[in-house]
């Protein structure tokens, strides 16, 4: 009885003799609460369900919060597990003092049931102070304009603690388990046993290389097709996979072949530095290995949050160039009194024109075989090989884009948004056409500034006359067994798209108007609102950002901490070291060098192999944001080398921090 009052009181006393450690995994245990509640009270808020534009920034919510459960579980066991071994030598002198192991047990279910009351108190007040913050910001990425009140969900806050209960009661389990399989003299030693070193690591650094490269391969080549997302989580599994090798083994492989090299070991400095290394790479490899990999995923996270917020308009105006676009059937005469009611409106809302452009399309679904210049029916064609193709009269190509071009009987024009072309000739469902140039650009159809990155290219064949019109269309007719020839030679439409000159946020009074205007003129089809649909893309790239922006913070943290426990484990691990090496002779300068040195080379590799990483992986963040409609790689490089800047000056700062908490304890 005596013992089981006594067990709260040794719990809180443990925790507070430990405070170096315990500090900063409550500081991140809090902050982990603060974005799980985060991204629960965000999509358990009314305006996200009511809002139409904000249903993509609730979709990409709903898939961030999946991952995030994921990492914060697996990341709070991980640091779950450093707290565990700074406890095990004092938990194995309590059991040798006479506490049975239920006794033991009961102190670890106090400290955690603490530790989950404190972090989720204080997470969810965090949230509470900073939601609307928070949801505010959310809106200003996904640009929609709302008014906001204060919003309280008891659904979030029960979300929440059901979560964490169940991660904390996980790190219970695994720290009952890691107490249990030991003998009070093991518990003893434990906390100064480094990771366990893998056998055979000349293969195991092998296997890393070969999964590295393999990876590097499959992101450098990968192109942007229907395979490109399950390519991009083959690629991050492989070398995730090789780095966690590669430093496990391969660091421990390469400063043995130093050891052996006599003319490189035998120098006193050369001696005490790879030495040092040695030991340090055989007990905290694996630590390093996710300070590479969370390092990357910072790198990663931060250079696609930065560049679509850079970019974000370049994607809107991609999808949808036009403020807005009418649709007609081909033999409307609506053109005739269309500039004079635009002229109108514009001096009406103090707008200016930026083009007012009418012409007429036949829009044909095509299949094109891989490496070949046929375009054959679409039906039974792969998904990937399938393309929109739009033919086009010589005179509206020519008023379009401000030419004088001429064609001779049997040459077209082919322009692609994607790929080039590169054919001289054309077989269009076998009528054969002399290519006679590939045009830089036909507006309605924006082309990608990478080419090689377009993951939905369409195709315009612009014509002589209507007569070498009605000859491709025929042969599409007839391909895909089109009965009614005549009717659907007189099945074209007829294009009324308008763009504005002058800040989108005042064009919407203009087009509205517009708007009722077209669709009350004869043989109206069809309108789209291209202001509606940049701002339907802006709400859900919005909430990309806005997961970009948490999750890179998230993963700041993580690196963090990850590093300041490894400052702290290492510290103590060296305070016998250090007077080793006073006892051989070394002096205080000599012994602060070497260490100084081995730390900086240890925490600065994972910083090397994270940027490694990245450059191999830029072709395919390249690609997955080519899927968005972003093809501005220059802009992207750009951005890459300025999250690359920042992360390194802000990584540097982080381990000058640490280090001081590391000297600390050594001086000691």
């Amino acid at each position: 009885m005596n013992k089981m009052k006594l067990l709260p009181v040794m719990t809180y006393r443990g925790v507070k003799q430990n405070k170096l450690v315990y500090r900063p995994y409550l500081m991140a245990c809090v902050v982990s609460v603060f974005s799980y509640y985060l991204f629960s009270s965000l999509l358990h808020n009314d305006l996200m369900e009511r809002l139409p534009k904000a249903a993509y920034a609730w979709m990409m919510l709903m898939l961030g919060k999946g991952l995030l459960s994921v990492i914060l579980l697996l990341f709070l066991l991980y640091a779950g597990s450093f707290l565990q071994k700074r406890r095990k030598r004092e938990l194995g002198l309590y059991s040798l003092l006479g506490l049975e192991r239920r006794h033991i047990g009961i102190m670890l279910l106090w400290e955690n049931a603490g530790l989950y009351l404190v972090s989720v108190s204080a997470g969810m007040i965090l949230g509470f102070v900073l939601n609307k913050l928070m949801f505010l910001l959310l809106l200003r990425v996904s640009r929609l304009d709302v008014e906001v009140a204060f919003y309280f969900s008891i659904e979030a806050v029960m979300e929440t603690l059901r979560y964490f209960a169940v991660v904390f009661l996980c790190i219970y389990i695994r720290s009952l388990w890691g107490f249990y399989r030991m003998k009070p003299t093991e518990l003893m030693s434990e906390s100064r046993k480094g990771e366990k070193e893998l056998k055979r690591i000349w293969l195991w650094s092998a296997a890393g290389l070969l999964l590295l490269v393999c990876g590097y391969y499959i992101s450098v080549t990968s192109k942007l097709d229907s395979m490109i997302f399950t390519d991009f989580f083959l690629a991050v599994f492989l070398v995730v996979l090789g780095t966690y090798f590669l430093f496990t083994s391969g660091s421990v492989a390469f400063l043995r072949f130093l050891k052996k090299r006599k003319n490189i070991y035998y120098r006193p400095a050369n001696q005490v530095t790879i030495s040092g290394m040695l030991y340090r790479m055989k007990k905290n490899a694996a630590g390093l290995s996710n300070i590479c990999i969370f390092s990357t995923m910072l790198l990663i996270t931060l250079t696609c949050t930065v560049t679509m917020w850079m970019g974000m308009d370049q994607i809107a105006y991609y999808d949808y160039p036009y403020d807005m676009q009418a649709v007609y059937s081909e033999n409307s005469n609506v053109i005739e009194t269309a500039w004079q009611k635009a002229e109108a409106l514009s001096e009406k809302y103090g707008q200016g024109i930026a083009r007012l452009d009418y012409y007429n399309a036949m829009e044909l679904a095509c299949g094109k075989r891989e490496g070949s210049n046929t375009f054959v029916s679409a039906a039974g064609e792969k998904f990937a090989d399938q393309y929109n193709v739009t033919l086009l009269l010589l005179e509206d190509y020519n008023r379009l884009e401000g030419q004088d071009t001429s064609l001779k009987e049997g040459e077209v024009l082919l322009y692609t948004t994607g790929v080039p072309f590169g054919f001289d000739t054309v077989n269009f469902m076998g009528v054969e056409a002399s290519v006679k140039a590939e045009p830089e650009r036909i507006y309605p159809y924006p082309q990608a500034k990478n080419r090689m990155f377009s993951f939905t290219s369409q195709y315009a064949i612009v014509v002589k006359d209507q007569e070498a019109l009605d000859r491709f269309v025929s042969a599409w007719a007839q391909v895909n067994g089109v009965t009614d020839l005549e009717g659907f030679l007189h099945s074209g439409v007829r294009h009324l798209n308008l763009l504005l000159d002058g800040k989108e946020t005042e064009r919407d009074a203009l087009i509205e108007e517009w708007s009722v205007w077209c669709q009350g003129q004869q043989d109206f089809l069809r309108i789209e609102n291209g202001l509606e649909g940049r701002d339907e893309d802006r709400a859900m790239n919005g909430g990309l950002l806005f997961i970009g922006m948490v999750f890179g913070i998230l993963f700041f943290m993580c690196l963090l901490l990850i590093m300041y426990f490894k400052q702290v484990s290492e510290g103590y691990e060296d305070q016998d070291s250090f007077g080793i090496m006073r006892k051989v002779g070394m002096s205080d300068e000599e012994i602060r060098g070497t260490v100084h040195r081995q730390i900086l080379l240890v925490f600065f590799l994972p910083l090397a192999g994270a940027f490694l990483h990245t450059a191999a992986g830029l072709v395919m963040v390249n690609g997955l944001l080519a899927a968005l409609r972003f093809f501005d790689t220059g802009l992207l490089l750009r951005c890459c080398v300025g999250v690359v800047a920042a992360v390194a000056v802000l990584y540097g700062g982080s381990y000058l921090m640490t280090a001081k908490t590391y000297y600390r304890i050594v001086k000691k």
